[in-house]
Formats: C-alpha cells, sequence, structure tokens
C-alpha cells in the first residue's frame, strides 16, 4: 500500500520544482508580488508534503499500516487541495476556490496528527 505514496512523492516533488522554475521564470513578470509568493506558498507545502510522502515507507516496521495509509491519503489530499487552489487561484483568479485551501491545510494537519500518532504508539526496536 505504501508503493503509491512514493510514487506520488515523487511526481509532487518533480512537480513543486517544476513549478517552482516556472513560478521564478515565467510567472515573474505576468504576477504581483503578493501573487508570487502566494505560488511560492503552494510550491513549499507540496514539496514539504512530497519529501513526507517519500518516508513514509521507512516507519513501517514501527508505526501501524492504517496510520501511516491516513497519513499519506491526507498528505495527498492536501497537496491537491492546499497547493492546488493556490496555483489555480493565482493563475485563473477563481475566487470561488478560495475556501478549498484551509481545507487542504487541515488535510495536512490531520495526516501530521495521523502520523504523530502511529509514531507514539509505535513499536520501535533501538
Amino acid at each position: 500500500m505504501l508503493k503509491p505514496f512514493v510514487l506520488t512523492g515523487a511526481i509532487a516533488a518533480l512537480a513543486a520544482v517544476i513549478f517552482g522554475a516556472f513560478g521564478a521564470h515565467a510567472l515573474k513578470s505576468m504576477l504581483s508580488a503578493s501573487q508570487l509568493t502566494s505560488w511560492h506558498t503552494a510550491v513549499d507545502y507540496q514539496f514539504y508534503h512530497a519529501l513526507a510522502l517519500l518516508i513514509l515507507p521507512a516507519l513501517r516496521h514501527a508505526v501501524s499500516s492504517r496510520l501511516l495509509s491516513t497519513a499519506g491519503i491526507c498528505f495527498v489530499a492536501g497537496i491537491v487541495l492546499f497547493s492546488g487552489s493556490i496555483y489555480l487561484l493565482t493563475l485563473l483568479e477563481w475566487r470561488f476556490l478560495g475556501p478549498v485551501t484551509p481545507l487542504g491545510g487541515l488535510f495536512f494537519m490531520i495526516g501530521w496528527v495521523a502520523l504523530i500518532t502511529g509514531v507514539v504508539k509505535g513499536k520501535w526496536h533501538e
């Protein structure tokens, strides 16, 4: 079950690099400073959570698969909803997506709570 998260994490990391470069170069002259800041916030959060997806398998021997899966699903949902909505708000000015961004942030938080819970309850061999 963790392989899809690793693949998704790698794709999301690649996309974050591409979106970051796109924002730094192609969009620099098209967007306001505030819009560029929003764009880069979306890139940053996408990249952080892509990395989080990549480390989930390293925890599989100590953390329950249910909690790892919950964390992974929430991280993916957060990337799509949080970062995705910011990209669309910035590029297309689709204001109706404004309420979606905090929902994505909530998914990020739920994912981290699931991971923290898994680490606390986990069986660690030292």
